[in-house]
């Protein structure tokens, strides 16, 4: 339970949440959503308050004011914490995207090792306690699958999934630990503001088992898993090679400058590369019931016809500026009204032409709630689509790439960071 809202209510409120907690099962531990975050005496205060009076299991914590703000909910063995690592909000980059130094100053000499601020954030964590966890946003793939990696395991409360954004399906493929456990999906407004709450608590929890079981099935963790790992390094060494990702300083089409450079038009230019990036998509969408592909002119139309080869399912496209002549179609290629269809682009930053084609494809009367793309950039995408009522499937998330650089020595650490930096900003 969130403790604002009922602290909103005095003493009432208080009497109600400490109520509601007597009746959840002894066997079922409750994490009290306070984010606490003063030190001292205080701190010792807020603790009793959660573990005494309210007789909560865990906490969720602000880590702004160091370990002495952690260290009092963590003294009883007993009791866990979750501290604020990478949140969703609009407003996390003024201070959690910021790069700093994030080596050990115990020499007093100055550090050259640099990171971005959550991932300072996450390392303490990690080493403070095996109490704690993280908290991280459903809705930014990219730091959690970041912090899953760096922490296999770590526990990790997930918030944001249904109202917000966030998919459970997407969040347990990347957040899911080694043993198939370590992460907690959370889903709020998604069930309050449900016509009727219990029966979407139940479908929520129905889907978090059935994605889970989904992704164990043949040993997912040992096998499809390696193998996805695998296909998508070797897709970074194919994009790195055939200059599809370029390190520098470029200008954007908005202005703005971008320490790298990402055209997945080059591409086409190397078959084998092209038949493994097909592959991929593939990968991504097995399972999805859809009865057609349509690619976004103009860089997705050869990735689209090549996963259509792989898939055997037929193509239609969008034509993003009306025909002046001919037939005057907005639509190219054979199709039915209500027929499912599969959206395909090659990279999404935000909505903007998938959202574009969605309006065309829709108003011709086909179904389309699904759209798949090769690389995932930041999430604001993630969020408009969600908001336009599409799924999103990503094959790669752009860190994945910076990381296939750094291990290669393609970028240093500082590049890499920059490019996080510059990625969660956009």
């Amino acid at each position: 339970p969130n403790s604002a809202f009922y602290e909103a209510f005095g003493a009432d409120g208080m009497l109600a949440l400490a109520a509601i907690i007597d009746e959840i099962p002894a066997d079922i531990p409750v994490i009290l959503d306070c984010k606490r975050g003063d030190i001292g005496a205080t701190a010792e205060a807020y603790a009793d308050a959660a573990y005494g009076y309210l007789r909560a299991d865990a906490v969720t914590l602000n880590p702004y004011m160091g370990k002495d703000a952690i260290s009092p909910f963590i003294k009883d063995s007993r009791k866990a914490a979750f501290v604020l690592v990478k949140t969703s909000n609009p407003g996390s980059a003024d201070f959690q995207q910021l790069v700093v130094a994030s080596g050990d100053f115990s020499d007093g000499l100055p550090c050259e090792e640099v990171d971005s601020l959550y991932s300072v954030v996450a390392k303490a964590v990690k080493n403070w306690s095996p109490a704690l966890g993280a908290v991280v946003g459903a809705t930014d793939q990219a730091t959690l699958a970041k912090v899953r990696a760096d922490y296999p395991d770590m526990w990790i409360l997930c918030p944001g999934i249904g109202a917000q954004g966030g998919s459970v399906e997407d969040v347990l493929k990347v957040g899911l630990g080694r043993d198939g456990a370590g992460i907690l999906p959370v889903v709020a407004r998604g069930i309050t503001q449900s016509d009727d709450p219990a029966a979407a608590a139940q479908a929520y929890c129905q889907e978090i088992r059935d994605v889970r079981d989904k992704l164990a099935a043949g040993t997912w963790h040992e096998t499809a898993s390696a193998k996805q790992v695998s296909l998508s390094r070797q897709i970074c060494e194919g994009l790195v090679h055939e200059e599809c990702f370029r390190v520098g300083e470029f200008r954007l089409k908005s202005g703005v400058m971008s320490p790298y450079y990402i055209d997945l038009r080059r591409v086409v230019t190397a078959p084998k590369l092209l038949r493994m990036v097909a592959q991929a998509y593939a990968a991504a969408v097995e399972g999805l019931d859809y009865d057609r592909i349509a690619g976004i002119p103009v860089a997705a139309l050869p990735l689209a016809t090549a996963v259509s080869l792989v898939t055997g399912k037929p193509m239609i496209y969008p034509r993003m500026e009306k025909k002046a002549h001919g037939t005057g179609n907005r639509i190219e290629g054979g199709f039915q009204p209500g027929e499912k269809i599969l959206l395909l682009d090659d990279l999404i930053t935000t909505g903007g032409s998938k959202l574009e084609a969605v309006e065309i494809l829709r108003e011709a009367g086909l179904v389309v709630e699904e759209l798949v793309v090769l690389l995932e950039r930041g999430t604001r995408g993630r969020k408009e689509m969600s908001e336009a009522g599409m799924r999103l499937h990503s094959c790669m998330l752009v860190d994945e790439l910076f990381a296939y650089c750094h291990d290669e020595g393609i970028i240093t650490p500082d590049q890499m960071a920059q490019m996080r930096s510059f990625t969660e900003s956009v």
